[in-house]
Order: C-alpha cells, then structure tokens, then sequence
C-alpha cells in the first residue's frame, strides 16, 4: 500500500534515498520485447538524459543510477540548504521550465497581480460549478459579502480590505 510521502522522506534522519520505479504486468521499459520482438533500447538513452536533466532544475543530486529492462534505481541525495535559499520566483522559474504552469503560477512568475486572479477563480468556483448563477447569489463565498458591504460603501470587516475602489 502507497504510504504519503511525508511519512517516507524524513530530511532530518537522512538526505540519500534509494528509489525504484518499475513496469507492470510484466512490461518492458527497455530491451527487446519477447512477444514483438521489437527494440525499445533507445529508451535508456531518453531516461539517463532525462534524469540528468532533472538534477539540474531541482536540489537533488544523483549519486547512483542503474536504467534496467523493467525498472529504475536511483541513489539520491536532497540538497535541503540549495532548495530553503531559493525564492518562490526561483522555485517558479524552475518548475516552468518543465511545466507551463497554471494561468496564475504565470502571472505571479511575470509580477502581475496573481492575488487578484487566485481570488477571482475562488469566488467564481460556485458559477462554475452550476450552484450559483451571480457572484452575489453565490452562498457562503467572500464575494457575496464583498458585493453586499460594496452596495453600502463599505468593505466587510471579516475579510482583508481592498486598497482603493
């Protein structure tokens, strides 16, 4: 059974870790498959480079790898000193260079103002979802307290107040 990997890394007790990754039901990462005979070596190739990569855009060191037919070690060591003196635009600019991101990983990465769109996309969460057909009949949501304390002229004293209009 899959156990949460906080309760499989501990940073204070150790920094290596051995990791295996394996194919099911008998697949073949790499090597000559025996039922089509075709070859699938080139793959070792790809996931060596890949792993190579890896360590770079991340604070992980490879200590040790082995590419095999059906599986994968690694020896790994976590560089927790590199990783706690990056900034998020650090951890932002890293992550993007693997991934795209979400629309607002985008904008908080460009120094726009991402706050405002994280909390656009909460309060609109109930339209979305087809509960509510307004911001302001939306139930139990910010916005609907924010549009009721605006009909006032006033911001709601329970939520962080808006600078401005």
């Amino acid at each position: 059974m899959p156990r949460a990997r906080s309760q499989q890394v501990s940073l204070s007790d150790t920094p290596f870790y051995h990791c295996i990754s394996r194919c099911v039901r008998r697949a073949f990462l790499c090597g000559e498959d025996v039922v089509t005979g075709k070859s699938f070596e080139h793959r070792r190739g790809w996931i060596e480079a890949r792993l190579l990569y890896l360590s770079q855009i991340f604070s992980i060191d490879i200590c040790a790898y082995a590419v095999m037919s059906n599986h994968l070690h690694i020896v790994l060591h976590v560089d927790e000193k590199q990783a706690k003196n990056w900034s998020t635009h650090e951890v932002l600019r890293r992550w993007h260079s693997l991934h795209k991101g979400t629309l607002f990983t985008q904008q908080f990465a460009r120094g726009e103002a991402s706050i405002l769109a994280c909390m656009a996309y909460v309060d609109l969460n109930p339209i979305r979802a087809g509960i509510a057909t307004t911001p302001e009949k939306s139930e139990f949501t910010s916005i609907k307290k924010r549009v009721g304390a605006a009909k006032e002229g006033i911001q709601p004293k329970t939520l962080y107040p808006f600078v401005g209009n």
